[in-house]
């Protein structure tokens, strides 16, 4: 996957921009993937092997109400 659109809160963007501040970051591209990456770092040291088993904190947050695309497909 080479790109990924995602609707952010007003909250996340904030708490975004203090780690973009505070780890000298430039892009919100790369501070979001560098979030991922620890998370993902994270989850594998506890042994956390499934996606699945993150999922819900993904549902933590609202999806958007009016999306470009309604599924995969539309992309092509």
């Amino acid at each position: 996957m080479k790109q990924l659109n995602v609707n952010i809160t007003k909250e996340f963007e904030r708490d975004l921009r203090l780690v973009m501040k505070t780890g000298r970051i430039k892009g919100k591209s790369e501070a979001v993937r560098q979030a991922v990456h620890e998370s993902a770092e994270r989850a594998r040291r506890n042994g956390i092997t499934a996606l699945s088993a993150l999922r819900g904190l993904a549902l933590k947050y609202p999806k958007n109400p009016k999306p470009r695309f309604q599924n995969e497909d539309d992309l092509w």
